[in-house]
């Protein structure tokens, strides 16, 4: 296929570009994933001139053909993109002038690939929105199913990683259903604020051309049209807000990736991750590596770091377009990969995680994880305060790790050595199930508790 290698805006030089600025100032290598959506936006922009008689209805329709072509050339490899005319919109553009001849040049009337790129990438980044946010609802069913297996099981709660108080491993995973819940309503939050067309604001100042931006808004699938032609160009709030979902979410798969590393461990053995998303050691044979969640855990830092750049290259911009904002693309696309990627992960770690009941019951048995509940029961029984039940239980808790015993197999007189009125009642609470069912408040470890919450969860995600 002949390409013409002119590029038509340097026209104001006298001489052609070097190499070295054609390299930094190249984009199509990160913006021809775009092609779509400006192929899209340029029939909308087309149609919307024809219906204004900016341009003849027999040249939109030639506009039209030429553009829905490149586009199959495109889809089927038959398209080659030249670093030369810079990015996708004018390698677009030069194709459709070899297929069309010159009324190719009447499509860019009244428009700037200032507000055209920022309209590709709109466009690009509601779809891209809607399939992670089909990704985190497929975890959070995921996270309710691992929750309803394990409702009823037992596991040591941890604070300072150290034992706490011990929670039904249902609670557990539900408690990491909430944090991908609020993902979840962040990035449906943000397609909101991406739903505006910002096509029509042109370089910055709008146009003389009596365009009707509705109706490309209504062609597009936009919700609103901006209402600031230099913002509109100018702004990637939503890029920040897309970064920012993306690395809230990826700390919360970081989390729940690093948990279930340390937690399926040789040395702790609660969980057990399956063997399709593990590696083992070029030099040790018996190695079992959990590669997959140390990933995801790793991968969280690029997220981050992506929103960082962005912010930094925002921070100092004049109004109202610099060629800065190219690169906020590389961004984009790194991020969506890896989220898309990590989402991915770790849903199929969850879909063959196994808990080993025999390590957590003796993990429990082994601890005083019940040690609150002692406390609870002086205070609800005997009337102490809970400072003074919290200090009686320490002493009780040093009295049982010298004589190595956990607080259900102390004997009665052991416990009225401390105090007198201490009786029987006492064994069945302190219990580790009763202890675990005794937290009945609204969002506790309550075995029922955690079951309204898990039809809560099922009615939310049927919605």
């Amino acid at each position: 296929m002949s390409r013409k290698k002119t590029n038509k805006i340097r026209k104001r030089f006298k001489k052609a570009s070097s190499l070295t600025f054609q390299k930094i100032n190249s984009s199509i290598e990160f913006d021809k994933f775009l092609y779509q959506e400006d192929i899209e936006g340029s029939i909308a922009h087309a149609s919307m001139l024809a219906s204004q008689k900016i341009i003849s209805i027999q040249e939109n329709k030639k506009i039209a053909t030429g553009l829905k072509k490149i586009l199959r050339e495109i889809k089927t490899n038959n398209f080659k993109f030249d670093p030369n005319l810079e990015d996708i919109h004018m390698n677009i553009e030069n194709r459709l002038e070899e297929l069309i001849g010159d009324v190719a040049g009447k499509l860019h009337t009244a428009r700037s690939r200032n507000d055209q790129v920022v309209t590709d990438l709109k466009l690009w980044m509601k779809k891209d929105n809607e399939l992670i946010s089909k990704k985190i609802k497929e975890l959070k069913l995921n996270l309710i199913k691992t929750a309803e297996r394990n409702v009823s099981n037992i596991m040591p709660g941890l604070t300072h990683f150290q034992t706490a108080q011990p929670i039904s491993i249902g609670h557990y995973f539900m408690s990491y259903y909430e944090m991908f819940n609020r993902d979840f309503e962040r990035f449906k939050e943000a397609k909101k604020r991406i739903d505006e067309n910002p096509l029509g604001a042109c370089a910055l100042a709008g146009t003389s051309f009596n365009i009707n931006r509705n109706k490309t808004s209504k062609l597009l699938g936009f919700k609103r049209i901006t209402r600031n032609s230099i913002d509109s160009v100018s702004d990637r709030d939503f890029v920040i807000d897309f970064l920012s979902n993306a690395s809230t979410c990826a700390v919360h798969l970081s989390r729940i990736a690093e948990e279930i590393t340390l937690l399926s461990s040789d040395l702790i053995q609660f969980f057990k991750i399956n063997d399709q998303v593990m590696s083992s050691s070029s030099i040790m044979p018996q190695k079992k590596n959990p590669d997959a969640t140390e990933l995801i855990r790793a991968k969280a830092a690029i997220v981050i770091s992506n929103l960082t750049a962005m912010l930094n290259l925002i921070k100092s911009l004049p109004l109202s377009y610099s060629k800065d904002l190219q690169e906020d693309k590389k961004l984009v696309t790194s991020t969506s990969e890896t989220m898309h990627l990590c989402l991915d992960c770790i849903i199929e770690v969850l879909k063959g995680f196994k808990t080993n009941k025999k390590n957590i019951d003796l993990a429990l048995k082994k601890s005083y994880a019940n040690a609150t509940e002692l406390a609870d029961w002086l205070v609800q029984n005997l009337d102490y305060s809970f400072r003074d039940a919290h200090t009686l239980t320490a002493k009780i808790v040093n009295f049982a790790e010298k004589k190595r015993l956990n607080l259900n197999k102390l004997k009665i007189s052991d416990y009225q050595s401390f105090d007198k009125k201490i009786n029987k009642n006492l064994y069945n609470f302190i219990n580790i199930k009763n202890s675990v069912n005794n937290k009945k408040s609204y969002g506790g470890t309550n075995i029922l508790e955690v079951k309204k919450m898990i039809a809560l969860a099922k009615m939310e995600i049927r919605k």
